[in-house]
């Protein structure tokens, strides 16, 4: 089965790749190369034109199954293999990541449609995760415990779990599946891999050089294909130890409920509903650049996108001015367009949950400030937006927004605005703006989310703990905490007293 391309423009775009042989329109499963055994396939699609970009394998359970096999063969030896023996292929990987990082920045931008430049930070940042997890893995020591009983020592240590079923989202293709994944084959597990079927072909690429930097065959399988046929038979094959997923908390209800019967170990990281905090002691200008960057990153399609974003009321005129300037000159086009900042959304059902939400807050009596339509760049544009005045009952201010749309409301004390912020089932990120140190550690505390950004947007990387409370997720990804999820722990208790 090869790629089939439909339009010369787009054609032209993949002869920029350096080597061919990274557009894989097959599965891997147990280090081949594989289609499905009914000869089926799905269409892979350029957001920006809807020009098909390729057709790639779609693999059912019996498929999925084969994959658990290969997976479950390997890992006694991947298990038994020293950790620098690990940690020297998963370093080779990483190497080769970077050195590829013009060309699977440019397959992520065709297939998911985020502008070139956040594609190129994205191969980035999914290689970190590889480099850390290669070191990490080195580090999963026993722990002595103190003997609480005569003529015994006692020993505690870190196991691999085995087979771990990994389902990744499509707004960041490449960084979901090495976070995961690195952290798996470093614990000395195996996994089973579903990339999301709107951006399959940035992870078939990761397969690609993961197999030329000698993971061994079975160790890694990207299956391709239906999410409900594959990832329900990972749920329910009992040779899965444990499954990690990036998506919506509907969803994750619906997988955590699949694996039930099979107690397995569930790292997710499900919906977000950020706020972003503005007291009055900030500086508006940097409050802007804070504001542009948590809310229109990846065209605001991220769980970390500050959806509702309280502003003190003394500054807030100065602020939605400033804003609203600062929005209005952000690039809309496609991902491949010089300066591009603003890319399509993902498919038609993104742009119409936007277009409702959008709806709904004027309904309600919000104000459109700029923005509020479809962008002429094409059909999944939606113009960069900003609603100000938005009411708490809006669905934009209940519901997790994933588009380019900006909700703005005023609050009077700290003590309402935190009550405010934490009125919701998510609890992921939270962002703070306040030079007042006392009220950022205030703050810290009293917000009811996994991680809290003071006066700053980036926080994220290989060595913390990334994951939310409540209806946000289990487990946490990234650190040595993410490597520990995929690990059980074994207490050795030995007589050591004399014969």
């Amino acid at each position: 089965m090869t790629a089939v391309f439909a339009r010369p423009a787009y054609h032209d775009a993949l002869s920029r790749l350096g080597g061919r042989h990274l557009l894989r329109d097959l599965a891997y499963v147990g280090g081949r190369w594989i289609a499905s055994k009914s000869g089926e396939s799905f269409e892979v699609t350029d957001p920006a034109s809807s020009a098909t970009l390729a057709w790639v394998a779609s693999l059912g359970a019996d498929e999925t199954a084969v994959a658990i096999d290969a997976a479950s063969e390997a890992f006694a030896a991947w298990r038994a293999m020293l950790p620098q023996s690990r940690a020297a292929i998963l370093r080779k990987w990483f190497e080769l990541m970077l050195a590829a990082k013009e060309d699977l920045a440019l397959i992520m931008t065709l297939e998911q449609g985020k502008p070139l430049a956040e594609s190129r930070g994205e191969i980035d940042y999914a290689a970190s995760f590889v480099e850390w997890y290669a070191e990490e893995g080195k580090r999963l020591n026993a722990e002595s415990v103190t003997s609480h009983l005569p003529g015994a020592e006692m020993i505690v240590r870190r196991e691999a779990l085995g087979v771990v079923g990994i389902v990744t989202p499509w707004n960041f293709p490449s960084a979901m599946l090495t976070r995961k994944a690195a952290a798996a084959l470093a614990a000395g597990c195996t996994v089973v891999a579903h990339p999301s079927s709107e951006t399959p072909l940035s992870a078939l690429a990761l397969a690609e050089l993961g197999e030329r930097a000698g993971i061994p065959a079975g160790v890694f399988n990207v299956v391709t294909g239906n999410a409900a046929t594959i990832v329900g038979r990972m749920c329910t094959d009992v040779r899965v130890h444990a499954m990690s997923f990036t998506g919506s908390t509907g969803i994750g209800r619906l997988i955590a409920a699949q694996c039930a019967p099979t107690l397995k170990r569930l790292v997710m990281e499900l919906g977000g509903h950020a706020p972003l905090i503005i007291f009055d002691d900030a500086d508006i200008s940097k409050a802007v650049e804070i504001a542009v960057n948590a809310k229109f990153a990846t065209s605001g399609q991220d769980c970390l996108a500050a959806n509702r974003i309280f502003v003190q009321r003394r500054i807030a005129d100065g602020f939605v001015k400033a804003f609203a300037h600062r929005i209005a000159e952000l690039k809309v086009g496609a991902g491949l367009e010089d300066g591009a900042e603003i890319g399509p959304l993902m498919h038609e059902r993104a742009v119409a949950k936007v277009e409702e939400q959008v709806s709904d807050a004027l309904g309600r009596g919000a104000r459109l400030v700029t923005g509020g339509k479809r962008h002429k760049a094409g059909r999944l544009f939606y113009e960069p937006t900003l609603l100000t005045d938005v009411p708490a009952n809006a669905l934009i201010m209940r519901e997790e927004t994933f588009g380019p749309v900006a909700a703005v409301t005023t609050f009077d004390t700290e003590e309402e605005v935190v009550a405010h912020a934490n009125d919701t089932e998510y609890g992921l990120v939270a962002y703070i703006v306040t030079e007042n140190g006392a009220r950022q550690m205030r703050l810290g505390r009293a917000l009811e989310y996994g991680m809290v950004a003071v006066n700053r947007v980036k926080i994220t990387g290989g060595p913390i703990p990334f994951g939310g409370w409540k209806q946000s997720g289990l487990g946490r990804e990234g650190s040595r905490h993410g490597l520990e999820a995929f690990t059980e722990l074994k207490y050795l208790c030995i007589d050591t007293a004399a014969a």
